[in-house]
């Protein structure tokens, strides 16, 4: 049973015991911290609170304890229901709520929950107000309401809608080439809320669809991760020569990866690097992506002109640079698309409806747009933490070791090689230490990969 306080939220299994995992008490505890916070450091403040939730068998618990904690503290909370993340950031932002609770464990399995933590502007708190909910939830250190001053619940399941139509007046997406395109997709929605709202999506854009894994239960069908390993399915189907594209989501819907009309994965890395590659061909700007990301974005951006930044792993970390930086996209190399014209958020909506507007335009196969891409591989390996392994200890010894390279360690260790890089770093969201690694293909990605995890082996005795 696992517990897991970072700046992607509170995020835990589901039962166990007290301060071991994310339980009825702990629910509690952090989601009056974070009123808490919100109570204390709102700027002309509504005193609402957006509730959204993901399709998991826990949802339901988790989303009751959550918007009764809020009213037990005086917020009036806006539950808008089976929403996606994308969806629950952008409520926030036209509810001019003050902050938003998303009850998510994204990609992890079924047993996880998790409770991610927003502002007023729909974006995940930073780690300086992250760490301060965090230090009030230790101190246990907040009042409740009394009886007179008890929040209100209000129920509002109209954003999926709004949310598909902040997609449709977006410039870039080219609603009629779209449709004269006639695309037929199939989708991987993995038993949660993608099933509600992307049929939405492509019934607005005339795109023919079929949708595997489309009820909204929670009992995921497969690994909810959008890895090759887990979506033999889907790859399946695209092989039967009936679709121009696959599409999968992950259960919250911020995660996208897009399947070649003959099967074959387009490369999660590469979701971002495509729609990028259309942003910029049409809006010249700079780009920005975490440390374990593809150089091909950097390559993407430097052709059409822009300037590549890298920020630490982590969704406020990229936001956070991306403004710094005025880049006009960015996101994750795991199918994050990050579209500051829409919200400063990752969302696959704003993801299939650009990757369908660059395919309509460029007129072939989803393959043969793969193929105009730099080419690279990432393998991704990761190492089983115990209580007890020292990961600062072993990453500082890491970086010693290889002082004589180019070496970056604003988040874990990423060591850049002149044609490859390897990249380690203690997760955000698992007990693991994440080892990434990229070259000119998978096999020499996966060699230097698992040198670096012997490497590690070899400090741990």
């Amino acid at each position: 049973m696992t517990l897991i306080k970072s700046i992607s939220g509170i995020r835990g299994t589901i039962g166990g015991k007290t301060g071991d995992t994310l339980n009825p008490l702990d629910i509690v505890k952090f989601t009056t911290a974070y009123a808490t916070f919100i109570r204390r450091n709102a700027q002309n403040p509504t005193n609402k609170i957006v509730v959204g939730r993901d399709a998991r068998i826990s949802g339901e618990m988790v989303r009751s304890i959550v918007c009764g904690s809020l009213i037990g503290m005086g917020f009036d909370v806006v539950d808008i229901g089976l929403a996606s993340t994308p969806t629950t950031e952008l409520a926030v932002i036209m509810e001019k709520a003050d902050g938003g609770i998303i009850i998510t464990a994204s990609h992890n399995p079924r047993q996880w929950n998790a409770l991610k933590l927003l502002n007023n502007q729909g974006e995940f708190l930073s780690k300086e107000d992250g760490n301060c909910v965090l230090d009030i939830a230790e101190k246990e250190d907040f009042d409740y309401v009394e009886v007179d001053n008890l929040g209100k619940y209000i129920q509002d399941h109209s954003f999926d809608e709004k949310h598909v139509n902040a997609v449709l007046n977006l410039k870039l997406v080219d609603l009629k080439a779209i449709k004269d395109a006639g695309f037929k997709v199939c989708v991987d929605t993995i038993n949660s809320v993608g099933g509600i709202i992307l049929p939405k999506l492509f019934e607005r854009l005339g795109v023919q669809y079929e949708i595997i894994n489309a009820d909204p239960t929670g009992d995921f069908a497969h690994n909810p991760e959008p890895l090759e390993r887990n979506l033999t399915g889907i790859m399946e189907e695209m092989r039967s020569g009936r679709f121009d594209l696959g599409i999968v989501v992950d259960p919250d819907v911020d995660r996208l990866a897009f399947i070649c009309e003959d099967g074959k994965m387009f490369g999660e890395e590469y979701t971002l690097v495509s729609v990028a590659d259309y942003v910029l061909s049409n809006n010249q700007g700079n780009t920005v992506s975490n440390l374990s990301s593809t150089r091909a974005l950097r390559d993407v951006t430097v052709k059409h002109g822009g300037e590549y930044f890298a920020a630490a792993v982590g969704e406020v970390n990229v936001t956070t640079k991306m403004k710094e930086v005025g880049a006009v996209i960015g996101g994750e190399g795991n199918g994050g698309v990050i579209y500051p014209e829409c919200h400063y958020g990752r969302d696959a909506l704003v993801g299939i409806a650009l990757f369908l507007s660059s395919l309509s335009h460029k007129g072939c196969k989803v393959s043969q747009l793969r193929k105009e891409m730099p080419e690279y591989a990432i393998a991704k390996n990761r190492i089983d933490l115990t209580p007890s392994t020292d990961v600062d200890a072993i990453l500082e010894k890491v970086k010693m070791m290889y002082k004589d390279e180019k070496v970056n360690d604003i988040d874990g260790v990423k060591i850049d090689f002149p044609d490859k890089w390897v990249h380690l770093r203690k997760s955000n969201t698992e007990p693991i230490i994440r080892v990434y690694s990229e070259a000119a293909t998978i096999e020499e990605a996966d060699k230097l990969g698992k040198m670096m995890m012997q490497v590690v082996y070899d400090m741990q005795g």
